[in-house]
């Protein structure tokens, strides 16, 4: 069986291929490379998440599934206020992340990592995320219980999925765990989908008993 791109350690001989990407009106030349999700190219849904977004307000960033940096490395050249949490399983996507960011001079606000390597109480404004929709509805979702928890107060995660890979089921199943979602767009058979943060529960109103 074919390894995938979001195999801890892959085990294809590793090879390194250019890619260039116009992110927001900056022109990012990145490498990616073999066994690592997108070689070679900036893949359909991160395209369309390009598209269908403006860059956020400063803040700190979760790139979830990074793979060679390209999400979160546009968010950093974007936005120079932020701070940017790469996390991948894949340790080659870690190592070109890392590659990319010092080579564009933002290393020291693009911080990748495995996600072991990821303090406990690190929280993020903002989550920015291209999903491995194909490790499995059972694997997806334990993934974002595990992450979407971190967002601060007040934050949002912006997910992109494909129609036929069930955006429309995820979202609904999102809703389900508490969490608001709503559609900000459609192309090209994505969805790029908005997840708020669980609300936090209310007090009852104290009893009066005079």
């Amino acid at each position: 069986m074919a390894e995938h791109y979001f195999s801890a350690d892959p085990s294809v001989p590793f090879r390194r291929q250019p890619v260039e990407a116009q992110v927001w009106g900056h022109r990012l030349l990145l490498d990616s490379g073999s066994g690592v999700f997108a070689q070679g190219r900036v893949d359909v849904g991160t395209a369309v998440l390009f598209r269908q977004t403006t860059p956020p307000e400063p803040g700190r960033y979760l790139d979830l599934g990074c793979g060679y940096g390209v999400i979160g490395i546009a968010l950093a050249v974007a936005v120079p206020g932020s701070v940017v949490r790469a996390v991948d399983v894949n340790e080659r996507a870690v190592l070109l992340t890392r590659d990319n960011a010092a080579a564009l001079g933002i290393a020291d606000r693009v911080r990748a990592s495995t996600p072991e390597q990821v303090p406990d109480d690190e929280r993020y404004d903002e989550i920015w995320s291209n999903p491995p929709i194909r490790v499995g509805k059972e694997a997806l979702h334990g993934l974002l219980l595990r992450w979407l928890p971190r967002l601060a107060p007040g934050g949002r995660a912006v997910l992109v999925v494909g129609r036929n890979l069930g955006a429309d089921s995820l979202q609904r199943w999102l809703a389900e765990q508490g969490h608001p979602t709503v559609r900000l767009s459609s192309a090209k058979g994505f969805r790029v989908l908005e997840v708020r943060p669980v609300p936090p529960t209310t007090p009852p109103p104290p009893v009066n008993e005079g």
